[in-house]
């Protein structure tokens, strides 16, 4: 997902390389007669990136992922959700 994400976003001349976009992925596992299963995943990325592209970024943020072959793969067995924060340059570093 973030790969999709960050090429929607390089496709909008917006850098997302070199470590500009990064991603923590969580996942909720429940139990089903004694086997685990996921059920949901959230990825919850951040993009180092002036303010002034934020609009733009709103905008791929809520079309990327139906363009995401994992996505669109999985996206009917479990619950996939996604997020992201935009961290001006040079704030990054407090992170």
């Amino acid at each position: 997902m973030m790969g999709t994400f960050g090429g929607a976003l390089e496709a909008r001349q917006i850098d997302a390389s070199n470590g500009k976009l990064t991603a923590d992925v969580t996942g909720e596992v429940e139990t089903e007669e004694n086997v685990l299963i996921i059920r949901r995943i959230h990825v919850a990325m951040r993009l180092v990136a002036p303010e002034d592209v934020k609009a733009t970024v709103e905008r791929v943020h809520g079309i990327y992922a139906m363009r995401c072959p994992l996505y669109r793969t999985f996206h009917k067995a479990l619950e996939l959700t996604s997020s992201f924060e935009l961290v001006a340059p040079g704030a990054e570093a407090s992170l």
